[in-house]
C-alpha cells in the first residue's frame, strides 16, 4: 500500500475492525445517532423524574457493635432506640421563662410521624437543673433529644416543614432554635454543583482554545462529556430507586464523569484532527480515530471501572455503591466518546477550524522522514535520555517530600463543626459546645443485655457497670443507668470530653467496648455494646482501616494485569503500578497537610483542623489509580507503537512525548480544573475529594509522566518490552492503539 493510499483513507478491509466501522457509521449517519442519543437522554431523565430514587446516608453496618447494640435497645426499649437528634434552644433570658412554648413544642414533636420520643429539657417547676442534664447551668441553653425510627435525613423536605411547625411557638417567642445531628442534615440547603461545573467548564474552554486554537474543536469535547454525564446521572437516579446511594454519590459521579468524559473525547478528537490535517476525508478520519485512540479510550475506561469495582472487596455496601455510582458515568463517558463524538464530527466535517483564535494544531509530529528535528517535547525527551538517573531522582524526591505528612494521617469522621455557619447543624454544634462541652454533640449510648443473667445477680451487675463507667478517662459525664421496661436491658448515656471527630473520642469508644465494659461484666453471661451515631462512625472507621490494604492490593493487582494484557511486558506493568502508588502517596500527604494540619484549610472554607474522612483515601485510591492508568495507556501505547516499528527504544520515548505531551497536558489540566472546582462546595468531604483528586492528577501528569516515566523507560531500554516465552504464549494480543490497522499509518 502506498503512502498516498494512506492519506486518502484507503485502508484494507482487514484493518476495518468493529471500532473502525462503528466510528465511520456514526460519522456517516450523524442524524440517526444524535436523535437516538437525545431520545434516550430525554427518556432517562423523564423516568428519573417520575420514578427515580432519592439519595441518603441511611446505611447500616450489620455485625458491628453499634448496630447490634441499637437492635437490642430497639427490641427492648423502643422509645430509647432509633436515631437521636437534638433540637437546640438558646435565648438571652433563662429558658424557664418560655415554659409554655417549650412544653407545646415538645408535645408537638412527640406527635410527629417517625418520632419515638422527645425529651423535655426543662425541669419540673421549682426544681433546679440536673447536673449533666439537657439544660445548661445558666439556664440559657437547652436541647430536646428527639429519637426517630429512621434517619431523619431520609424523610424529605416535607417532614422538615412539620418539624418547623412544631417549634414555631418558640421561634415566635424569639427563642433561637437550631437542629443538630441527622435532623440538621435534613435542614441543610439542597446541594448544588452548578458553580463547580461552570468553573470546570470555563477553564476547560480556555485550555482547549489555547491548546488547540479552534473554537469548534474546543466545544465538541464539552458537549459530548456534558450529555454523557446527564445520561449517567439519570441512570444513577433510576438505580437509586432500587438501592440506597449516599448523598455524595451524584456529586462524585458528576466529578468523575466530567473529567474522564472531556479527556476521552479530547484524545479521540485530537487523533481525528490529525487525520484531517493528513488529508483523510472526515468520515474515514472519524472511523480511524475510533479504531486507534478509541481503543485506548475503551481500555482506559475499563481500567477505571475495574479499579472502582475493586471497592466491593471492602464488603461495605456504602463503598461499593459509591464505586458503582462513579462507574456509571465512566461507562456513559466511554459510550459518548465512541458514538456521540463521531456523529458530531460527521456533522462538522471539514469545518473544524472555521473559527480559530490561533493557528490550529493537533498532535506533535516528532522526527520522521519529513523533518529531521523534533519539537520542544522531543528535545526534552533527548535531555532525559542523557541523564535518566537525574530525572528519575528528581521525580522521586518531589513525591517523597509531598508524602512526608502521610505517616501522621488520622482517619475519622468530619463533624458538624467543620460546616459553614450558615448551616443550622453548625450553629447547633457551636451552641452545644459552648454550653455543655464539645462532647455533647456526640453522646455514646452504653447498652448491657442482661436477659441471660439471673434476676438475683442483676443488681450486682448494674452496680459493677455503673462503677466501671465512673471516672473513665476522656469522659465528661455519665448518666445513671436505666432499666428497660421489660427489665432485660440496662442502658445509659456517656458524654465524651472531646468533639465526636477527635482522636480521643475514637479511642474512648474502643476503650469502652474492648476493656471497660467487658471487664465490668466478666464472669456473667451479659453482653455489652457501645452504640449511637458516633460509635457507628467509629465502627465504620475500623472497617475501612481493616480493609484498606486488601483493596489496595486488589486494585494494584488488577491494574498490573490490565497493563500486562495490553502491552505484554511485565516490567512495564510493574513500573506503572509502582509509580502510581508513589504519586497517590504524595496526594495523601497533601491532604493531611491541608486538612489535618490546617495548612490552608481555612482558605478553603474549612473551620479548624479536621481528620481525613475515613472513606476518602479508599475512594481516592480507586479513582486515581484508574485515572492514572488513562495517561499510562495513552503514553505507553505510543511508545510501544513506535518501538514495534523501529526497534529504537529511546527514540520511541521521544516520539511518544512529542505526539502526546500536548494532548495529555491539556487533558490533565482540564481534569485538574474540574476536580479543583469542587473545592467551592459547602460539603467538606467534597472539598477533600476535589482537592485530593486534583493534586493526584497534577502530580501524575507532571512529575510522573514528564520525569519518572520517560526516565524509567529510558533506563529499561528494550528490556522494558521483554516477555518470557511461556507468558507470551498465554497472553492475548490486544492492540491498544490500533497499530495493526494500517502498516503505513505514520502517526
Amino acid at each position: 500500500m502506498s503512502s498516498s493510499d494512506t492519506v486518502s483513507g484507503s485502508v484494507p478491509q482487514k484493518g476495518r475492525g468493529r471500532l473502525w466501522r462503528l466510528g465511520e457509521w456514526c460519522a456517516r449517519r450523524p442524524v440517526v445517532v444524535l436523535v437516538g442519543w437525545l431520545l434516550v437522554l430525554v427518556g432517562v431523565q423523564v423516568a428519573d423524574h417520575l420514578v427515580g430514587g432519592a439519595y441518603s446516608d441511611d446505611f447500616s453496618l450489620p455485625g458491628t457493635q453499634a448496630q447490634d447494640g441499637r437492635d437490642v435497645l430497639a427490641a427492648h426499649e423502643p422509645a430509647a432506640g432509633g436515631t437521636s437528634a437534638q433540637v437546640v434552644l438558646h435565648d438571652g433570658q433563662p429558658l424557664v421563662q418560655f415554659q409554655a412554648q417549650v412544653d407545646q413544642a415538645v408535645t408537638s414533636l412527640q406527635h410527629l410521624p417517625h418520632v419515638l420520643s422527645a425529651q423535655d429539657p426543662l425541669p419540673p417547676p421549682g426544681q433546679a437543673p440536673q447536673p449533666g442534664g439537657p439544660l445548661a447551668a445558666d439556664g440559657l441553653t437547652g436541647y430536646v433529644t428527639v429519637r426517630f425510627d429512621g434517619v431523619p435525613s431520609t424523610f424529605g423536605s416535607d417532614y422538615l416543614t412539620q418539624v418547623d411547625g412544631a417549634v414555631a411557638p418558640l421561634r415566635q417567642a424569639g427563642v433561637q432554635v437550631e437542629y443538630g445531628g441527622p435532623l440538621g442534615e435534613l435542614a441543610r440547603p439542597e446541594p448544588s454543583d452548578r458553580v463547580s461545573e461552570l468553573i470546570g467548564f470555563g477553564v476547560a474552554i480556555v485550555v482547549l482554545l489555547v491548546g488547540f486554537g479552534s473554537v469548534i474543536a474546543a466545544g465538541l469535547p464539552l458537549v459530548s462529556a456534558l450529555l454523557a454525564v446527564l445520561l449517567g446521572l439519570g441512570l444513577l437516579g433510576l438505580l437509586a430507586a432500587l438501592t440506597t446511594f449516599a448523598t455524595v454519590a451524584p456529586t462524585l459521579a458528576t466529578m468523575i464523569g466530567l473529567g474522564v468524559g472531556i479527556d476521552y473525547a479530547l484524545f479521540l478528537l485530537t487523533r481525528h484532527r490529525q487525520n484531517l490535517m493528513d488529508g483523510r476525508d472526515p468520515r474515514t478520519a472519524a472511523g480511524h480515530a475510533v479504531a486507534t485512540s478509541g481503543r485506548a479510550v475503551l481500555i482506559s475506561g475499563c481500567t477505571v471501572v475495574i479499579a472502582l469495582a475493586g471497592l466491593s472487596v471492602s464488603g461495605i455496601s456504602f463503598m461499593a455503591k459509591l464505586g458503582l455510582a462513579a462507574g456509571v458515568t465512566v461507562v456513559t463517558a466511554v459510550c459518548g466518546a465512541l458514538t456521540l463524538l463521531p456523529a458530531l464530527l460527521g456533522v462538522i466535517g471539514r469545518r473544524m477550524d472555521r473559527f480559530t483564535v490561533r493557528t490550529p494544531v493537533a498532535e506533535g509530529t516528532g522526527p520522521d522522514d519529513r523533518s529531521g528535528t523534533g519539537g520542544m517535547w522531543h528535545r526534552y525527551a533527548r535531555r532525559v535520555e542523557r541523564r535518566p538517573w537525574w530525572y528519575l531522582a528528581a521525580g522521586l524526591v518531589t513525591v517523597l517530600v509531598l508524602a512526608v505528612p502521610l505517616p501522621s494521617i488520622q482517619l475519622g469522621h468530619i463533624g458538624d463543626g467543620a460546616d459553614p455557619t450558615s448551616f443550622t447543624d453548625r450553629r447547633a454544634f457551636d451552641l452545644m459546645s459552648a454550653a455543655f462541652g464539645p462532647g455533647s454533640n456526640g453522646p455514646l449510648t452504653v447498652v448491657v443485655d442482661q436477659s441471660a443473667v439471673a434476676a438475683s445477680d442483676r443488681p450486682a451487675l448494674a452496680s459493677a457497670v455503673q462503677q466501671a463507667l465512673a471516672g473513665v478517662p476522656d469522659t465528661a459525664s455519665t448518666a445513671p443507668l436505666q432499666t428497660s421496661t421489660d427489665g432485660e436491658v440496662l442502658f445509659t448515656t456517656v458524654t465524651p470530653a472531646q468533639a465526636p471527630q477527635s482522636e480521643q473520642t475514637t479511642d474512648l469508644v474502643g476503650h469502652l467496648s474492648d476493656t471497660v465494659l467487658p471487664d465490668a461484666v466478666r464472669g456473667t453471661p451479659a453482653a455489652t455494646y457501645v452504640t449511637g451515631t458516633t460509635a457507628a462512625q467509629v465502627d465504620f472507621l475500623d472497617l475501612v482501616a481493616a480493609r484498606l490494604v486488601p483493596i489496595i492490593a486488589v486494585v494494584v493487582a488488577l491494574a498490573f494485569l490490565i497493563i500486562l494484557l495490553v502491552f505484554r511486558a511485565p516490567l512495564v506493568a510493574l513500573k506503572a503500578a509502582v509509580l502510581n502508588l508513589v504519586s497517590i502517596a504524595a496526594s495523601y500527604g497533601v491532604l493531611v497537610a491541608v486538612f489535618q494540619w490546617g495548612w490552608g484549610g481555612p482558605a478553603l472554607g474549612v473551620s479548624g483542623k479536621v481528620p481525613i474522612e475515613s472513606y476518602v483515601p479508599m475512594m481516592m485510591f480507586a479513582i486515581v489509580f484508574g485515572l492514572s492508568m488513562d495517561y499510562e495507556v495513552f503514553l505507553l501505547s505510543r511508545v510501544h507503537e513506535r518501538w514495534r516499528r523501529t526497534g529504537d527504544s529511546r527514540g520511541a520515548v521521544a516520539h511518544a512525548l512529542e505526539t502526546t505531551a500536548r494532548v495529555i497536558g491539556c487533558a490533565a489540566l482540564i481534569m485538574v480544573s474540574v476536580f479543583a472546582a469542587f473545592i467551592v462546595s459547602d460539603n467538606v468531604v467534597i472539598k477533600m475529594m476535589g482537592l485530593g483528586l486534583a493534586v493526584s492528577v497534577l502530580i501524575d501528569a507532571t512529575v510522573v509522566r514528564l520525569l519518572m516515566v520517560p526516565a524509567a523507560m529510558t533506563l529499561l531500554g528494550g528490556a522494558a518490552w521483554w516477555t518470557p516465552r511461556w507468558l507470551d504464549r498465554i497472553l492475548p494480543d490486544i492492540d491498544a492503539e490500533g497499530t495493526n490497522i494500517s502498516p503505513d499509518d505514520g502517526s
